[in-house]
């Protein structure tokens, strides 16, 4: 299995998962005792965090959820989910570890089988906090599948392409380009494509594309093939759990 690391960029600051999972009334203990089982299991290296889980609504998580859905994935969530949201009455939020390009994907696979586990344990919505993306509970699950198929094959590729799916954001608009987020969860640069591509889902496909290109064969091989470009840079402050050390590719024409 040959990894292919997407730049040469020296990575100071590290990504790392934010996940948000939300529970019935007085679910906490029992959905922070379900992620600290997981992760005994096989999330090494995420911990629970006390600070900010409750026992107690947050009325903010309607609005959140709201702009976190994914858009892109046929049925991604349903008015079940849209009322789960609504109806929650606990917040557990759970950290992973700082990632390097070398465990970025088993990261994400980790996170994503997190996610499962907890759905399992009784979470009734969860979402990824790093780049702002929620899934519907059935859509997890088929992310999920596709990550452990992707394991049991040691498909590098199909695992990054999982975590991608679950982990990032896309497209967002902005002036010039439509914009991906989160593809530094899996060790990958962003990837901007210009406005006058195509309709958003054409360029969402080309966004796709060409994550699984830089998995597959590394960065030179995109920039070269697509005449795209590449700059260390970010739209997002080092600080911000969206900021991409990786950079960002620019793809500007077919």
């Amino acid at each position: 299995m040959s990894v292919h690391h997407a730049g040469a960029a020296d990575i100071t600051v590290k990504p790392r998962h934010v996940l948000c999972f939300l529970g019935g009334q007085g679910d906490l203990t029992r959905l922070s005792d379900a992620a600290s089982h997981a992760i005994q299991q096989f999330a090494t290296g995420f911990s629970v965090d006390t600070a900010y889980s409750q026992d107690e609504p947050d009325s903010r998580m309607i609005a959140s959820f709201g702009v976190c859905w994914d858009r892109v994935a046929p049925n991604a969530w349903t008015q079940a989910d849209e009322a789960a949201v609504a109806n929650h009455q606990s917040v557990l939020y759970v950290l992973g570890p700082p990632q390097s390009p070398d465990n970025a994907g088993m990261c994400s696979i980790g996170a994503l089988f997190l996610v499962d586990a907890l759905i399992k344990s009784g979470a009734v919505a969860a979402k990824g906090e790093s780049a702002g993306v929620a899934h519907g509970l059935s859509r997890w699950g088929e992310l999920t599948r596709a990550g452990a198929a992707a394991m049991q094959a040691d498909d590098h590729g199909a695992m990054l392409r999982a975590g991608r799916l679950a982990f990032a954001k896309r497209p967002l608009a902005s002036d010039v380009y439509t914009e991906t987020v989160g593809f530094h969860l899996v060790g990958l640069p962003e990837v901007y494509v210009a406005k006058a591509y195509g309709s958003e889902r054409e360029v969402a496909a080309v966004m796709d594309q060409a994550g699984d290109e830089l998995a597959e064969r590394g960065l030179q091989a995109v920039l070269k093939d697509r005449k795209a470009r590449h700059a260390n840079t970010s739209s997002y402050r080092s600080d911000d759990f969206k900021y991409n050390p990786y950079g960002i590719v620019y793809i500007d024409r077919p």
